[in-house]
């Protein structure tokens, strides 16, 4: 389908025009990463941040398994970090927030989908999605990622090239549901491995799971092996 750029009116070149405007919008940038910083840095308990769609529903399988894995970190003796909405975000801190255990949401405004869900013991909000990103990976000692869309794909890629490049230390990277995340770990290998866009050992970057249970397993055994994360 032939994209239409012909309307300008929030084109490229009219950014031009609010060029007066970009250092204010820098002072509201710090202002978020200041207040951000500022509420998460009294959270002591380690964090796992859960990533998934907004737009599964109740009755999904991974709904009920992102409700379950929020409880099973809450005895395992984790918090859990969410994006605040529905869907998979709903359910795992739901599932944290049942069990009496921190369920932290870092919300972002949009304007649609995004609506804070009531499972939170904190909830902060965002206007950008860079500075709620850095505030996901610097407060978390593990990411746990079930099927989503773009938003998910782009939060799975930032924390594997952070790891990747180093910029994070190594934390266990979980993706539940190899129905769901098969085919992307086969392209991984048949296109970004053959093609030499990544090496061989990227892929033991993270784990494919089944079960809420199962990736709770792997991220014990990650982390007794003293396996945390700061960033740098």
């Amino acid at each position: 389908m032939k994209q239409d750029f012909s309307d300008n009116s929030r084109g490229f070149g009219d950014n031009l025009d609010f060029m007066p405007a970009d250092s204010w919008r820098i002072l509201r940038i710090m202002s978020e990463f200041v207040e951000s910083f500022d509420r998460m840095i009294g959270i002591k308990q380690l964090h796992v941040s859960v990533f998934g769609s907004a737009r599964t529903p109740e009755d999904n399988v991974f709904y009920k398994s992102a409700r379950e894995l929020g409880g099973l970190l809450v005895k395992s003796g984790y918090g859990v970090i969410t994006g605040g909405g529905p869907g998979i975000m709903e359910a795992a801190s739901k599932g944290a927030f049942e069990a009496g255990g921190s369920s932290v949401g870092l919300n972002i405004e949009l304007p649609m989908e995004q609506h804070p869900n009531p499972f939170q013991n904190e909830s902060l909000s965002f206007r950008y999605f860079f500075v709620r990103k850095v505030c996901f990976l610097k407060y978390s000692s593990a990411v746990i990622v079930y099927p989503g869309g773009f938003g998910t794909m782009d939060e799975l890629s930032e924390v594997l090239t952070m790891v990747q490049t180093g910029k994070i230390n190594m934390i266990p990277i979980i993706l539940v549901g190899s129905s769901f995340w098969g085919g992307l770990c086969d392209w991984f290998k048949k296109q970004l491995v053959a093609d030499g866009m990544i090496s061989p050992d990227d892929l033991n970057l993270f784990k494919v799971v089944d079960t809420a249970e199962e990736a709770v397993a792997f991220l014990e055994d990650c982390h007794r092996y003293g396996r945390r994360s700061t960033v740098k």
